[in-house]
């Protein structure tokens, strides 16, 4: 059955074994970016079973204007970064300052990114702020689209653009820092 369809099911007959296919479905992936978002299985835990809460409860008015789990999505990102921003480990969560900016406005290309080796990726990420970091994974590795980006954070498609190129330049002007010697 599609997602759509068991929501349908759900809003017609209140049936458990609805929101349990639904719960099946999707709390692997919920936790799964709760804990990356996070760091800690504790908090993932938690902030899991508050999502699922928040879309029990919500349930019967998802309209499926967007895709389930884009919806799932939304909730899950929009919960952790709650937990995030009342935790203070960041306070500029959505900062992207640069440093030292690049001589050119040149675009940074994906696969500067998307060559890096993985021990240089995990230091380049861990020199990223919260937010920035969050912003990449989302865009590469979970593969969401800048408009569901946008959607979320409540920006338009060319802010959410031009917020990711600055960030591509910030990771790039890490990893040259770091590594470029190196090679």
């Amino acid at each position: 059955m599609e997602d759509m369809d068991i929501v349908q099911a759900y809003r017609a007959h209140q049936h458990a074994t609805c929101f349990q296919i639904l719960y099946d479905r999707y709390a692997g992936k919920v936790y799964s970016k709760a804990l990356t978002m996070l760091h800690k299985q504790s908090e993932a835990e938690d902030a899991t079973q508050e999502i699922f809460t928040k879309v029990f409860l919500s349930l019967g008015r998802f309209e499926g204007q967007s895709k389930f789990s884009t919806w799932v999505y939304s909730i899950t990102y929009n919960l952790c970064i709650d937990k995030i921003r009342k935790s203070k480990r960041n306070r500029d969560l959505f900062a992207t300052e640069l440093d030292d900016p690049p001589d050119k406005a040149e675009e940074v290309p994906d696969e500067a990114l998307l060559t890096m080796q993985v021990h240089e990726l995990r230091y380049v990420l861990s020199q990223l702020t919260e937010g920035e970091r969050t912003l990449l994974l989302m865009k590469y590795k979970d593969g969401v689209k800048v408009k569901a980006i946008a959607d979320l954070l409540g920006k338009n498609e060319s802010a959410v653009k031009m917020q990711l190129k600055r960030i591509k330049e910030k990771a790039k002007r890490i990893h040259d820092k770091r590594f470029a010697s190196l090679t």
